[in-house]
């Protein structure tokens, strides 16, 4: 087995096979690279988890290319020297060409769904307990932990707080340099408020200290609430959490917000006859991989959401039609996607044919044309 798991740290090796079992009508590779979070994330696991199945059932070794952050992993995909990218939502700024997508090296990128995961747990934002709130409007005047060049936390923070109509001049925001030092900021009394997934290692630490943690609750049947939070975060949606700090069972649930991680995602120029294959073995040896990691039980068929921010791969599609899982409806919304990526790409490039060369200026200026473009095109801004 390519991928060997140790009982600890999920390291792994790579050694190059020749056999090319059947899937369907087409073979998968006899070895490909996949980029996943660091090692030992969950969402490593679960591409180990599945890894190990795709060399024993269809003789595929799968080598992993580890990296903390989005370009990361997001680089060796784009240059080939990947099939996949196992990613966070990260996906869909890519998709839209912001943070760090919005800059010259990058810029939007054409984004395509395989399969995500999203099992018993939510995402969200998690509270000290000895603050003594219970709903999202408690956390005005609260302290909000944000970490020093992650946008993407602070942005889905900040949606979340618009649930109750509250925004960044509501609380007190507290900057840190990692994620590791905002929760032990968090633990020692330096902030009360952090986004976080409910199964995270960080928040359990916090359930366990002095302090405690719970999880405001976010009931689906608050429409408006919604409304606001989609408006700055759309990936966000309404999900019953079941397992994870703060004693969330399947008998004391709460409705919160989550989105899928990970998120197996290429490009769109990528085979679709290769993709096929893929993503079949990942459906097909669902049953023999979904114990294999936590969070893995959340890659089952149907818990995939075909109607989400990011389009899925024709390939991919091919195999959810065989499935029958597949509908008119997911294909009229993903095709709706796709058109929302050509017109950033098409904004994208008559912006570039005379942008400024300052950075700050060519991401000021890049994201008055994306807003430009989406809004003539009748389309939702969201970033601005």
């Amino acid at each position: 087995m390519t991928v060997r798991v140790a009982a600890a740290t999920a390291a792994f090796v790579c050694i190059v096979a020749t056999a090319m079992p059947c899937v369907g009508q087409g073979k998968l590779p006899s070895e490909m690279a996949w980029t996943a979070y660091d090692t030992g994330s969950s969402g490593f696991n679960i591409a180990v988890a599945i890894g190990q199945q795709l060399k024993q059932k269809y003789g595929s070794d799968l080598r992993l290319l580890p990296s903390g952050n989005d370009t990361g992993r997001l680089a060796p995909v784009r240059a080939g020297r990947a099939v996949i990218s196992q990613m966070g939502i990260g996906t869909y700024f890519a998709q839209e060409g912001v943070f760090e997508f919005g800059q010259k090296a990058w810029g939007p990128q054409p984004a395509r769904l395989l399969m995500t995961a999203t099992s018993c747990n939510g995402l969200g934002l998690a509270v000290a307990r000895d603050t003594g709130v219970k709903t999202v409007a408690d956390l005005k005047g609260k302290r909000l932990g944000i970490v020093v060049g992650s946008p993407a936390l602070t942005q889905g923070a900040l949606a979340l707080l618009g649930f109750a109509g509250l925004g960044a001049t509501d609380v007190k925001t507290v900057e840190f340099s990692s994620n590791n030092a905002m929760w032990k900021g968090m633990v020692n009394n330096e902030a009360d408020i952090a986004l976080s997934s409910t199964i995270s290692g960080q928040s359990k630490e916090m359930d366990t200290s002095p302090r405690g943690v719970i999880w405001p609750s976010m009931p689906s049947t608050d429409t408006a609430g919604w409304a606001r939070v989609k408006k700055k975060a759309p990936y966000f949606v309404a999900v019953q959490a079941t397992c994870g700090s703060g004693g969330l069972t399947p008998d004391k649930p709460v409705e919160m917000a989550g989105y899928a991680y990970p998120i197996f995602m290429t490009y769109a120029d990528r085979s679709e006859e290769q993709v096929y294959v893929i993503t079949k073995a990942m459906i097909d040896s669902y049953a023999d991989y979904k114990a294999g990691a936590p969070g893995a039980d959340g890659m089952a068929l149907d818990k995939q959401n075909f109607t989400w921010v990011v389009p899925y791969h024709p390939g991919a599609i091919k195999a959810f039609r065989e499935k029958g899982a597949w509908s008119d409806a997911a294909q009229k919304h993903n095709d709706a996607l796709i058109a929302r990526q050509q017109v950033i790409a098409a904004a994208w490039k008559a912006f570039g044919a005379n942008a400024p060369s300052d950075e700050k200026d060519f991401a000021a200026g890049w994201l008055k044309a994306r807003a430009a473009a989406l809004t003539k095109s009748g389309m939702d801004v969201i970033f601005e």
